[in-house]
C-alpha cells in the first residue's frame, strides 16, 4: 500500500520568492496536503501577498507569534513595525490572529502535534540547544494544546533552525524557516510520510528539504518597496546570520 505524504513549511517572514519555490517543489512532489506552523508575515517585504498564498495553498495554517501579535501593534511602535502592520489588510490582520494555535494528526500510529513554538505559547521560544525539561514540556497537553493523549511526535518552527532529536520514544523536530533560515541560507521544510490516520504502526519518516530560490529577486523587491531594515534582511537572507533587533 503506498504511503501518504504531508508537507509541514514554518516561518515564511513575507518572503514570496521563497514560498513559490518551497511550493513549486512540494507540487512536483505530489505531495498533498501542506501544513502551515505560521510567522508568514513581517521581516520580509510581502507580508499580504505571502497572507493571500498560504491561505490558497496550505490545509492547515496554524497561528505564529508574529501572525499572533500584528492586529495589536498601536502607532506607538517602531517605523519597521508598523510598516508590516500597514503592509497588511485589516481583514488579513484578523484572519492571522484568530488561527489555531496547534493542530494534532495520527500517522502510522503516531500521536503527531503541529505548533508554531511550543506547547505553552507561540511566543515560548524552545531552542535547538534546550534542556530536558524544555523537551518534556513540548509533549505536555497545556491550555493551548487542550486535552487529549500526549503526542508521540512534536513538529514546530519559530526558531529557523532545522533538527531532529528523538528519546524515550518520542520524537521532536523542526521544520526550520522558508522565508528566513538561520542554520544555512536555503529554505528547508518537511515531509512527513507514513499512514495517515492509521492507528496502529506502519513505517514512518520524518524528511528536511532544502530548496534554492532567487535570493536576489527577494531583496531587490525589499529594497524597492522601501522596506524598513531591507539591509539587515538582506544580510540574514545572505549569510544566515541573525543580524537585527526583529523578533524571530
Amino acid at each position: 500500500m503506498p504511503l501518504d505524504r504531508i508537507a509541514v513549511i514554518s516561518d515564511v517572514h513575507g518572503n514570496l520568492t521563497a514560498l513559490e519555490a518551497v511550493l513549486d517543489d512540494i507540487a512536483g512532489r505530489g505531495i498533498r496536503p501542506i501544513i502551515n506552523l505560521g510567522d508568514n508575515i513581517g521581516k520580509g517585504p510581502r507580508g499580504a501577498a505571502v497572507t493571500e498564498r498560504v491561505r490558497e495553498a496550505c490545509a492547515v495554517n496554524v497561528r505564529g507569534n508574529w501572525d499572533d501579535f500584528i492586529g495589536a501593534l498601536g502607532d506607538d511602535q517602531p517605523e519597521d513595525m508598523r510598516w508590516w502592520r500597514d503592509e497588511l489588510s485589516a481583514g488579513q490582520r484578523q484572519w492571522l490572529g484568530r488561527l489555531p494555535l496547534s493542530h494534532d494528526l495520527v500517522m502510522s500510529g503516531r500521536r503527531i502535534r503541529l505548533f508554531h513554538a511550543s506547547a505553552e505559547s507561540p511566543h515560548t521560544r524552545v531552542r535547538f540547544h534546550h534542556t530536558d525539561e524544555e523537551f518534556d514540556g513540548m509533549f505536555r497537553a497545556t491550555a493551548m494544546t487542550g486535552d487529549g493523549p500526549e503526542p508521540t511526535v512534536v513538529g514546530y518552527g519559530d526558531i529557523h533552525d532545522t533538527y531532529l532529536e528523538s528519546r524515550d520514544g518520542r520524537t521532536l523536530f523542526n521544520a526550520g524557516s522558508v522565508g528566513n533560515p538561520l542554520d544555512e541560507p536555503t529554505p528547508s521544510y518537511v515531509i512527513l510520510e507514513g499512514m495517515l490516520d492509521a492507528p496502529t504502526p506502519a513505517p514512518f519518516e520524518v524528511r528536511f528539504v532544502r530548496v534554492p530560490y532567487d535570493v536576489d529577486a527577494e531583496v531587490a523587491v525589499a529594497h524597492r518597496v522601501g522596506m524598513p531594515r531591507s539591509d539587515v534582511w538582506e544580510i540574514e537572507l545572505r549569510t544566515a546570520v541573525y543580524r537585527g533587533r526583529q523578533v524571530s
